[in-house]
């Protein structure tokens, strides 16, 4: 599905030009965290300590990086728009679900049909995002354990997770074997710079440590008694810093989105082309 351009005021775009966006930059060119600025995997995460059966690894064509997704139905997942919007992000076809490393393990499927919001919007030369959402489906669903996507996010000062596999190190490139988890914090929505009533704004809770490149789509998890939700898809930076360490991370609110993935999720099921 082609995306659909919104038209909005020319003053409100100019002033989001000087986002840091980690689409383009390291996030977009490298499927990085949109967190404002590189996305570098998770700088300064730990090792996974338990399994993520729904989580999922996208290998980029060459030079366009990695981006990560969450498994919402045996057949269907989420992720970032601009990691396969065919121009900022074009995976090289098949993923792999619900392993804790990166190139081996899991379940490997191929990708049937891709999904973007019909409102996504991005401008490259002004560093924006909008609705950096989508839904892809394999060719045949697998047999690990989805993830629910939440009914709301929780509230500001909550704790939430980060999970990917993003670069380990702020500034360039190295993508780690063994899946990274962080713990982030909801913050207000003033702390994000241009942050649009679609999106989340999350800090990281330990010191210079940030979601990064690489860790792009991946999933922000929040608790609801002894299991994970899903709530949010990683999207930018959040701030104007070029360094993910330190400043905020903007993530698409997927529990916002609910009603579009179970439409399209239906439609498609239904032979309904989209």
């Amino acid at each position: 599905m082609s995306a659909t351009r919104r038209q909005g005021s020319t003053g409100v775009r100019s002033r989001r030009r000087t986002a840091r966006f980690a689409a383009v930059s390291l996030a977009v060119a490298a499927c990085a965290t949109a967190t404002t600025g590189t996305a570098t995997a998770i700088v300064g995460g730990e090792d996974s300590t338990q399994r993520y059966s729904f989580m999922v690894s996208i290998d980029m064509k060459p030079g366009e990086g990695h981006c990560g997704g969450s498994l919402i139905s045996p057949r269907w997942f989420v992720t970032a728009a601009h990691c396969v919007d065919g121009v900022h992000g074009k995976p090289v076809g098949q993923v792999r679900i619900g392993s804790e490393n990166r190139s081996s393990g899991g379940s490997v499927r191929t990708i049937e049909r891709t999904v973007i919001h019909p409102d996504y919007l991005i401008e490259q030369g002004g560093l924006i995002l909008e609705n950096d959402i989508a839904l892809v489906r394999l060719d045949r669903p697998v047999a690990q354990k989805p993830i629910r996507v939440a009914r709301q996010p929780g509230p500001v000062g909550g704790v939430n997770r980060a999970v990917g596999w993003g670069t380990t190190v702020d500034g360039s490139i190295h993508l780690p074997e063994r899946l990274q988890q962080l713990e982030l914090r909801m913050a207000g929505r003033a702390v994000c710079s241009h942050l649009t009533p679609e999106e989340l704004c999350l800090t990281s809770t330990v010191p210079g440590a940030a979601v990064c490149g690489g860790d792009s789509g991946g999933p922000l998890l929040q608790r609801a008694g002894k299991r994970w939700e899903l709530v949010g898809a990683t999207s930018r930076d959040g701030d104007t810093d070029e360094r993910c360490v330190g400043g905020p991370v903007t993530y698409a609110n997927v529990p916002l989105h609910k009603d579009w993935i179970d439409k399209t999720m239906a439609d498609t099921s239904a032979g309904v082309r989209n």
